[in-house]
Order: C-alpha cells, then sequence, then structure tokens
C-alpha cells in the first residue's frame, strides 16, 4: 500500500517516491506525463496532474466517472491519461474528493465531474420522465451552472459536499449538509491574509494541530496538560469556532494547506508540515502491512500538533495535495 507520495520535476519531467512498508524506493518516473507539470492533487483513490499549459492529466479508480475521460473509460486507469474533452480550455486548479472531482479553467469557470449523490457537483437533480432520478454521475467535465457569471478563484471537494470562492472573497457551498461544513469531509482550515492557520470541527487523530489528539490516553502521552484533565472548557474531540494552529506557524507563514480525511498537511516558508491520523499504530491494516504513513514520518503514529517532514535531500515544497490516506507533494532541489 503506497501511502506517503512525492511528486518531484526534475527537467519538467515527473518522479514519484513513495513508501511502501515504510520502506524508501528509488525515483519512479511517472509515465505520460512529458510535459512540464504545476499543480497536482491527490483524491481517496484517484489522482491528477496539471501540466504548465493547462492540460489535465487523471489517473487511478474511476468508479463514478471522478477521472473525466467519458462513460466508457475503464474502471481503473494505471497511467496518467489526459483530459480530451478539456482540449483548448486552460485548466488551473483541481480539487479532488472520494468520488468526485472539481476544476478551474484561467477564466474562472468552474466544472464538476464524478459521482454526484448529494449534491456536491453543484448540478441539482435530474428526474426523468417517469419522475424517477437518473444517475447524478457526471462522467465528463460540465460547467456548474449555478456559478455562471461568477470568478471562481479557489475550490475544495469534501467527501459529500464542495466549496468554491470568488474573486471577492464571498464562499459557495453545497453537498450534504454544507452550511455546516467546509473544505474536509470532517474539519475545516483556514488561512488568514498575514499566513495564520486556522482549524475547526472534528479533531479525530488530531487532525485540528492543536496539539490534543482524540482520546484521553492519546493526550496524557504526547502532551502535558497544565491545567486539569476535568476542565469543562477544554474541548478534545470538536473544535465549534476556528482556533489559530500554532507551533512553527507562529514564527513562519502558512502558504498553502490541505485536508485529508483525518490528516492535514501544510507549506511554511518551503517547508511540508503533517500531522493527524498516521494510522493510528497499525489500525486499519491490511495483510500485515499498516495503512499509516500517510504523514512522511516513517512511522504510523498519529500527531497532534504541526510535525517537519523529512526529506533526504534539501527540498522547497511548491505545492501539496492530502488524499484519503496519502500524501503528494511537489518539491523543488535547493543547492546547498
Amino acid at each position: 500500500m503506497i501511502d506517503w507520495t512525492v511528486f518531484k520535476i526534475v527537467n519538467g519531467a515527473v518522479l514519484l517516491y513513495y513508501t511502501c512498508a515504510s520502506q524508501l524506493q528509488e525515483p519512479l518516473e511517472v509515465s505520460g506525463l512529458k510535459k512540464e507539470i504545476v499543480q497536482i492533487s491527490a483524491g481517496y483513490h484517484h489522482s491528477c496532474a496539471i501540466t504548465v499549459d493547462g492540460e489535465l492529466y487523471m489517473w487511478g479508480k474511476n468508479s463514478n466517472g471522478q477521472l473525466g475521460l467519458g462513460k466508457k473509460a475503464e474502471n481503473v486507469v494505471p497511467v496518467p491519461t489526459k483530459v480530451e474533452c478539456l482540449s483548448g480550455i486552460n485548466i488551473k486548479m483541481v480539487a479532488l474528493a472520494s468520488e468526485h472531482s472539481i476544476a478551474v479553467t484561467d477564466g474562472g469557470q468552474a466544472l464538476s465531474w464524478g459521482g454526484g449523490g448529494s449534491g456536491r457537483l453543484g448540478h441539482g437533480h435530474q428526474s426523468s420522465l417517469l419522475g424517477f432520478f437518473r444517475s447524478s454521475s457526471e462522467y465528463t467535465p460540465r460547467h456548474i451552472k449555478k456559478l455562471e457569471g461568477v470568478k471562481v478563484k479557489n475550490i475544495a471537494a469534501g467527501l459529500l459536499h464542495s466549496a468554491c470562492i470568488d474573486e471577492n472573497g464571498s464562499v459557495y457551498i453545497f453537498g450534504e449538509k454544507a452550511v455546516d461544513k467546509l473544505v474536509s469531509a470532517r474539519f475545516g482550515v483556514y488561512i488568514g491574509c498575514s499566513g495564520e492557520l486556522y482549524t475547526w470541527g472534528s479533531n479525530e487523530n488530531g487532525c485540528l494541530g492543536n496539539g490534543y489528539l482524540y482520546s484521553l490516553v492519546s493526550i496524557l502521552k504526547f502532551r502535558l496538560i497544565e491545567c486539569s484533565l476535568l476542565d469543562p472548557l477544554i474541548s478534545i474531540d470538536v473544535l465549534h469556532i476556528p482556533e489559530r494552529v500554532e507551533g512553527p506557524f507562529l514564527r513562519s507563514p502558512v502558504e498553502k494547506v490541505s485536508c485529508g480525511w483525518k490528516h492535514t498537511a501544510a507549506i511554511s516558508e518551503g517547508n511540508v508540515f503533517t500531522w493527524g491520523w498516521g494510522g493510528s499504530h497499525g489500525t486499519f491494516s491490511e495483510d500485515g502491512l499498516s495503512s499509516g504513513g500517510q504523514l512522511g514520518h516513517g512511522d504510523d503514529f498519529d500527531y497532534g500538533n504541526p510535525t517537519l517532514v523529512a526529506f533526504e535531500k534539501k527540498m522547497k515544497a511548491l505545492e501539496v495535495s492530502c488524499g484519503f490516506n496519502h500524501t503528494g507533494a511537489i518539491l523543488e532541489s535547493v543547492d546547498a
């Protein structure tokens, strides 16, 4: 099982680093990507890359059309494949969730495709002549009509909902219980204008980065609490209002952040920090292999505080993206 994924650009090509059972492997060039890559995104079981000229390539699981390759595409696409129906359209940004995908063009138009359950694609429900609901899946990218005339600047995709931010800072949310959620399926993040990072929502496995882990046992093991553990003002599992993430981010601003299922990654001054669910000491294991490793710290422990990811060589992080239980990043070499 591949849990931590690093995409490194070398002379315009993308090299894939990965750890399997905590062993670092040799770089492997990702086939099918012959142009310079400027952005990547990781979903639950699918991934994508955007080239310097705005072409979109996707690969991975395609059970609900989340790759945007058409209804006749295979259920699993193992190599990066160009989304041909977007030819001539310059894609600037993509967000991937579990079974759906959202993209923004260079003109600020929002498109979505994949599984549309709970309204997460923003297209509304369509019924047949007999009154029965048709399949809510979209197998190719489709413009979100409700956002026509709105210039979208940023997007995010959660498990059952989606969010868009326009050029004026207004937020548009759609999907299941969208009013109560932002960005991730269980928790939300926000970067302030000065680089401050705020999180809120469910704190399972420490994904909010405030130093607290979900259980009392974890708190006693990972953090010394200076006040009474019975203090009713301490919220261990849920934050109902945004709280600033401190630690290393008090000294340096956060430039980018991404949410996984129960883990988070951020870039600050070119460094990658991760925290939250690391695999919970081998839980959810498969065939003796831990499902952990998505934090990139060489173990499957949960981390309640932002922790620096150490790479073999001096690298500068350009992009980071969290999938369900894996993480991707674009790095560039930094001369010593």
